[in-house]
């Protein structure tokens, strides 16, 4: 296949747009940011870059704390809106009927309404160029609890999650593997044991 040659561009695709809120109980605020995502496992720490002028820029450089909230497809217009809107002029809260709910150890609220949340607390700050990267600690996650089976594992097919791309939403689609698959040995079919003998035939005479 032939192939064509770009400049460099911020063509990784797909990302969650998410929904970072920050501020305060009282007076919360929230922004779409689609560069997120995880930048260590243990301990887990997370990043989102935001350029300078943003209204949740200072917000977030002075308390030091931010909720990612994941993207769901129901709120695609809200997620979006919230990303082009600016907290400075909005109450982004009050416009989208978003709940703030109160986490512990956090001024800044989650968004009740999103079933995924990331708590984070920043512990450094990387100027990049138009962006400033504000690396975290995640220090908690909440999750709706009709999101988990019985056995409380996360189910995240039900989360109806979103993704971005090329300036695009998507829904997210049908599973077609899960982590390790490729590799993973068939399970051998195994015959069930009764602990019991089979049934012995009797014997009839034939006349």
């Amino acid at each position: 296949m032939k192939k064509v040659h770009w400049p460099g561009a911020t063509l990784m695709m797909p990302v969650p747009p998410a929904l970072v809120s920050c501020g305060t109980k009282e007076n919360p605020n929230c922004l779409t940011i689609a560069w997120t995502g995880i930048i260590n496992s243990q301990p887990p720490k997370t990043y989102i870059s935001i350029r300078p002028e943003r209204h949740s820029y200072e917000i977030i450089k002075q308390s030091k704390e931010f909720i990612i909230n994941m993207p769901t497809a129901k709120l695609v217009k809200e997620i979006d809106w919230c990303g082009v809107k600016s907290g400075a002029r909005e109450d982004k809260f009050k416009a989208m009927n978003f709940t703030p709910y109160e986490v512990e150890g956090f001024e800044c609220p989650a968004i009740a309404e999103l079933p995924i949340a990331l708590t984070c607390k920043v512990f450094d700050i990387v100027p990049l160029g138009c962006h400033d990267m504000f690396m975290a600690d995640i220090t908690g996650v909440i999750v709706n609890e009709d999101l988990l089976d019985e056995n409380g594992r996360l189910e995240i097919e039900k989360a109806g999650l979103m993704a971005y791309a090329h300036g695009q939403y998507f829904e997210l689609g049908k599973k077609i593997g899960s982590f390790g698959f490729s590799v993973k040995k068939p399970e051998k079919k195994s015959k069930k044991r009764t602990g019991q003998k089979p049934p012995v035939k009797k014997k009839t005479d034939k006349k």
